[in-house]
């Protein structure tokens, strides 16, 4: 049963509301995560073994080097797409923003109904995609890594979780949920091996050896 968490800033009039609306979403059902299906075990095997290892350089890397969060249709950015996407029952105000709903991190388990509670994990983290070959690429290209709706590589997670993570490759970090581990690691090979990115040695003994039960 996913964990249910509530943040630490609500008044009493208002805990008593949310505790009403935490029981009211134990009958109610799951919010799963929509992240797009990434390549199967078997082929996300076969990517890894033709990925370059080379070790990281983040020389140079700067955040705003990938412009994120762009607009993907009317007042909707990139952000606001994938809240409403891998939420249940998202209901979104006139600039697009998410005013309700429910949802499911998969990387801990836990269920938010505060959008505020999410973050959208880039699943290979900017700076990760930047010491393994994205530093050569130009805006348009960092853009596009920074905004894909098409490949597994955002989702909404638990925000705290999400800044542990913070750039760490599967060598050093992966989620919580074990149930999830195969999932995360054919999605991170299936996207670094779509952009053309390389792996460094701990990374690649990392991968091969959750691939190994996926």
């Amino acid at each position: 049963m996913p964990r249910f968490y509530a943040r630490r800033r609500l008044s009493v009039a208002a805990a008593a509301t949310a505790l009403i609306s935490s029981v009211a979403l134990f009958s109610a059902p799951t919010a799963s995560a929509a992240l797009p299906t990434p390549v199967s075990g078997a082929t996300a095997r076969t990517y890894l073994a033709s990925l370059t290892v080379a070790t990281e350089d983040r020389t140079g890397y700067n955040r705003d080097l990938f412009p994120h969060w762009i607009t993907q249709s009317g007042a909707c950015n990139t952000r606001e797409v994938v809240l409403e996407r891998d939420g249940t029952n998202v209901q979104q105000d006139s600039s697009c923003a998410a005013t309700s709903g429910s949802w499911y991190s998969v990387y801990d388990g836990a269920t938010w109904t505060a959008a505020s509670d999410l973050d959208i994990d880039h699943l290979v983290p900017l700076a990760e995609a930047w010491d393994s070959g994205a530093g050569s690429w130009t805006t348009s290209r960092r853009q596009a890594f920074a905004n894909d709706l098409t490949r597994p590589q955002l989702i909404a997670v638990t925000d705290n979780v999400n800044q542990a993570k913070g750039d760490q490759d599967p060598a050093t970090w992966m989620p919580s949920r074990t149930a999830y581990r195969c999932t995360y690691v054919r999605a991170w090979v299936q996207v670094k091996y779509y952009y053309g990115l390389s792996v460094d040695s701990a990374e690649k003994s990392a991968l091969q050896n959750y691939l190994a039960s996926c």
